[in-house]
């Protein structure tokens, strides 16, 4: 939503006035910002939690490649969307706007878009993941340390490290049940001695049935989204 209106308001300012080599450089600025913006929606946002924990859900029922990772990658980017659309606001309001308007130069404006996504980070990272990269970076561990001493790499790889735990807790908590109906129905199997018959193809169905049942679904994306209001 924000990268057309942010190219039509680009378009827009730079045909209505200031110095050519002034818009040149901002057409050139926009541009390389668009080129690396998926490297940052994927290493800044909460795409990474919720992206493994769907796919967490699809390897515990068995289903294969269902849904596909197309489904599952466009489910992730509209939840990121809904998730950090404050943070985003934030940012358009505070460093971008202003930028296109001319009130605020380059580096003012790129600090100004960073403070709320470097906020959004440090509120859901891991104190122990920081306090390894700022020794790994050659800084101090402080408990006191407060976010405008931490430099931007240091949040970032500080805050995917904790996104990756994240994300795999919870993907283990969603196999234990479908573990537990796999090793149920394999028990009856072998209980009844049809040692030939496949468990996957008795328990697929079943797990299928129960998450269903359940809404596994809304279960599942409804605590992954409250996981980033929560921290």
């Amino acid at each position: 939503m924000i990268c057309p209106v942010l190219a039509a308001s680009t378009v827009r300012d730079l045909l209505g006035g200031g110095e050519t080599l002034s818009a040149t450089l901002r057409l050139v600025i926009i541009i390389t910002a668009l080129t690396i913006l998926p490297s940052i929606v994927l290493m800044t946002t909460s795409f990474i939690r919720i992206s493994i924990v769907l796919s967490f859900v699809r390897r515990a029922l068995g289903t294969q490649d269902l849904p596909p990772n197309q489904v599952i990658v466009g489910l992730s980017l509209f939840l990121t969307f809904m998730i950090m659309a404050p943070t985003w606001t934030e940012a358009w309001r505070e460093g971008v706007e202003p930028y296109l308007d001319y009130r605020k130069s380059e580096e003012d404006a790129l600090a100004a878009v960073a403070r709320p996504v470097r906020q959004f980070m440090f509120a859901h990272m891991a104190r122990a993941d920081l306090d390894m990269f700022l020794r790994l970076a050659g800084r101090q561990t402080d408990a006191t340390v407060r976010l405008q001493d931490v430099e931007t790499h240091v949040v970032v790889s500080a805050f995917m490290t904790s996104e990756l735990k994240r994300a795999f807790t919870m993907g283990f908590l969603i196999y234990l049940p479908f573990l537990v109906i796999d090793l149920m129905v394999a028990s009856v199997l072998v209980s009844m001695g049809m040692l030939v018959l496949p468990p996957v193809l008795v328990s697929l169905p079943c797990k299928i049935l129960v998450f269903v049942l359940v809404d596994g679904w809304g279960l599942v994306i409804g605590k992954v989204a409250e996981s980033f209001m929560t921290g």
